[in-house]
């Protein structure tokens, strides 16, 4: 058998380092000394309406998950919030139901924040704040876990708002555009359309690669079941994820439900993804923290609400934002929902949330009953960012758009007075009842940028000014169905020039008139 040095060399670096372990072990063995573990073991002193207080926890700390075990129901556990630390108790918030607490249950700390599982394996589930799941697929396997409340990207990773978001609506992407990274809120009175338009927007990006995450605050459960149904049929759920809360839950998981949302969110946009989250509805959410706030005995501000509910709202909207390509180029778009009572957009919670987001999309319900449908009031909505996202060839139709509507608008009231009207005015008015026809879209039936910039291009022009009111349905259809091939993949590029989007627009016109043959249109 021949002498192998290189095996013998190696042979004698392995015992030599298996020695070495052996000695450290043996070394950090003998400097251990076993200490006593410590655990906050605290008492109920007091159960109220979703909330309670205790004694004994002395390093719980502010937003910590705690652990309350009941004395009747075979220590079934309830999960708290700690919220109210003062110097010989602590107020928690409830996360599950009062199921037999009373006064001398025993609490214990968690020793971990309020978190929620996050991850890819989220899309097409219905789950709770919490993480656990309200539909029959099984078990949530989350990819990491993210604590709830956390803080807002800072400024300097933050990138402005280039690229549009597409709703798919005539009257959002042309007049009051959304941007990525943009926070755009909506509102109005109850029961006229805000849900539809929020769902509309997550049902057109099934192609675009945006993700969605649609929370549901205080909903009734029929009302969710019917969004999670709609989503289904028009193959949107797979790229969204649903949270739900339904409105006779405890306050503290109506509260949470927004903030673990945006976790959610928040997990993708740090991937690189844009995500598109709606929150249906803030109204409720702050009821739930001014519920708990006065359970809590805080101390009312106006209209009842505790003096942080703008910070309550300005720290969960503040999260959504389009960060730098250094870190990552994802982006969290925001569609924040208000209601109204008697269409009181300067009550308390609908100015401080227009304050805070970017812009607003106003629904009327003078329009919802009169069938314009989505309900917008272009005069009373804003976008301030997204007209910066918008595609060029959009350029010029959304200044003119809003423009003839607003004074449409003015005139249809004077005429009201049955004043006599020259030919001028007349014809404003026809110009501007085919505007807002052509404004009209039902739900489902989201159109492309380039049906849009076609479609309105040749309202705005005049084209279908002689074209009856009751046809504008058909003549609208007539025109997409003429759209040439090319000229779309040329309505549709970001980087279009001035000078190609001014003879592109020629194109449009020319393609317009040619589908209006049938119509008098044409001939004018």
């Amino acid at each position: 058998m021949t002498h192998d040095p290189g095996r013998e060399q190696t042979g004698k670096s392995l015992r030599a380092t298996l020695e070495q372990a052996a000695r450290t072990v043996e070394e950090q063995s003998g400097r251990y000394v076993p200490r006593p573990r410590g655990e906050d073991t605290g008492m109920v002193v007091a159960v109220g309406s979703g909330v309670l207080w205790a004694s004994g926890l002395a390093h719980v700390r502010s937003e910590e998950l705690v652990l309350v075990r009941s004395r009747d129901m075979d220590g079934a556990v309830s999960h708290g919030l700690a919220m109210d630390i003062q110097e010989d108790r602590v107020g928690i918030v409830l996360l599950s139901e009062e199921r037999g607490l009373e006064a001398g249950a025993e609490v214990t700390r968690a020793e971990r924040i309020l978190d929620i599982p996050v991850g890819f394996g989220l899309l097409g589930r219905v789950v709770d704040p919490l993480g656990r799941p309200l539909d029959d697929k099984g078990e949530v396997i989350g990819e990491q876990r993210l604590p709830v409340f956390r803080p807002a990207p800072p400024i300097l990773d933050r990138a402005p708002v280039r690229t549009p978001l597409q709703t798919g609506l005539k009257v959002v992407d042309t007049i009051l555009p959304i941007g990525r990274g943009q926070r755009e809120l909506i509102l109005g009175d109850r029961q006229i359309g805000k849900t539809a338009l929020a769902v509309d927007a997550i049902v057109n990006q099934r192609d675009s690669g945006v993700l969605c995450v649609y929370c549901a605050i205080g909903q009734r459960g029929g009302s969710v079941a019917k969004v999670v149904g709609e989503l289904a049929r028009e193959s949107a759920l797979g790229h969204t994820v649903v949270i739900v809360v339904e409105g006779d839950a405890p306050p503290g998981l109506r509260y949470v439900a927004p903030y673990a949302a945006t976790s959610v969110a928040e997990f993708f946009m740090h991937q690189g993804r844009d995500v598109l989250i709606v929150y249906d509805d803030l109204s409720k959410h702050a009821v739930a923290y001014r519920e708990i706030s006065l359970l809590l005995r805080r101390p009312p501000g106006r209209e009842a609400y505790p003096g942080d509910i703008f910070y309550v709202h300005s720290s969960l909207l503040e999260r959504s934002t389009h960060l730098r390509e250094e870190r990552g180029g994802g982006s969290i778009t925001a569609l924040p929902i208000i209601e109204t009572e008697a269409q009181n957009i300067s009550a308390y919670i609908p100015t401080n949330c227009i304050s805070i987001t970017d812009g607003q999309i106003y629904l009327s319900p003078d329009l919802f009953q009169k069938g314009q449908l989505p309900a917008v009031e272009v005069g009373r909505s804003v976008s301030r960012v997204g007209g910066k996202a918008q595609l060029p060839a959009y350029s010029g139709l959304a200044g003119e758009l809003r423009l003839t509507y607003s004074q449409f608008e003015e005139l249809e009231t004077f005429s009201r007075f049955g004043t006599r009207l020259d030919d001028e005015t007349r014809s404003n008015l026809e110009h501007g009842r085919r505007v807002r026809e052509i404004l009209k879209q039902g739900q489902f039936a989201a159109l492309n940028p380039a049906e849009q910039i076609l479609v309105l291009s040749a309202t705005a022009h005049g084209l279908l000014d002689s074209v009856p009111v009751e046809d504008i349905p058909m003549a609208e259809q007539a025109m997409r169905e003429a759209m040439p091939v090319g000229l779309e993949e040329q309505l549709m590029d970001p980087e279009l020039s001035r000078e190609d989007s001014e003879q592109v627009a020629q194109q449009v016109l020319q393609a317009a008139r040619k589908a209006l043959e049938g119509w008098n249109s044409a001939e004018s």
